[in-house]
Parts: C-alpha cells; structure tokens; sequence
C-alpha cells in the first residue's frame, strides 16, 4: 500500500460527504415542498429546517464573503498531500466532481446561491416547522402522547 493512498481516499470521503451536503440542500428544498403538499409531517421536524436553513444561509454567506467552501479546500489539502491532481484519481473523484464543481463566472454562484437561499426562506415562512410557531407547543405536546 502506498503511503499517499490514505490522503486519496480521504479526499474521496470529503468529496463524497460534498456531495451529500449538496444533495440535502437541495433535495431539502424539495421534500419541505412536496411533504407539506402530501402530508407529511416528519418535513417539519424543527432540527431538519434547521439544519437545512443553516446548511444554504452558509453557503450564501460564504459566497457573498469570497470564501472558498471548507470542504472543498480540505479535499484540495489532502490530494495535494496525497501527490494526485485535483482532476484525475479515482472513479468517485472524477464524476462526483463533475456533478459538484463547474466553471462560471462568481456573480452566477452569487447570484443562483442567493435565489435559493430566499426559495428556502420562503418555504420557511410557507411551511414553517412544528415548534416554531407560538401555538405549535400545545400541538408538539398532543402529538408526543
């Protein structure tokens, strides 16, 4: 076993772990919609909103700063140290990463990012989670019987 070969797959584990957050932001999006449409209550659940507000308020915020995502500066990191180019490795590398990364100008990031960001937002205010509303205590307590 080569020594660089822990990095690769750990840059293969954050990549991986990317594109699942990416998925949650958006999917979170779409279940909040479709659940509440269908009835399920679980979509709700204030720790899910939560997590899914917070989830694309950091990606916006660290858009509008110029920031570069943590994870993808880790996943860099770790190739480097691994000796391999941020383009070529391993099959989850190279297509996870097509479907993560693509090449635009900052303003559309900016700009697509925001947009979401007000669409969770909205759903937020349209739908909003059981426990944050002032008469979903009383509702929170029935549904624990």
């Amino acid at each position: 076993m080569r020594a660089d070969m822990p990095y690769a797959l750990l840059a293969d584990i954050v990549l991986t772990l990317h594109v699942a957050i990416v998925a949650f932001v958006v999917g979170g999006l779409v279940l909040v919609i479709a659940g509440n449409l269908r009835g399920w209550r679980w979509v709700n659940a204030l720790w899910f909103r939560l997590a899914h507000l917070g989830a694309i308020l950091f990606v916006v915020a660290e858009t509008w700063l110029g920031m570069v995502c943590p994870l993808t500066t880790l996943e860099l990191w770790l190739r480097a140290k691994a000796g391999v180019s941020v383009y070529g490795g391993s099959f989850i590398e190279h297509w996870l990463q097509r479907v993560l990364y693509y090449e635009a100008p900052w303003w559309v990031f900016a700009v697509g990012y925001s947009v979401f960001g007000l669409l969770v937002i909205a759903a937020w205010v349209r739908f909003p989670p059981r426990g944050w509303r002032r008469n979903d205590s009383a509702a929170t307590q029935s549904d624990a019987e």
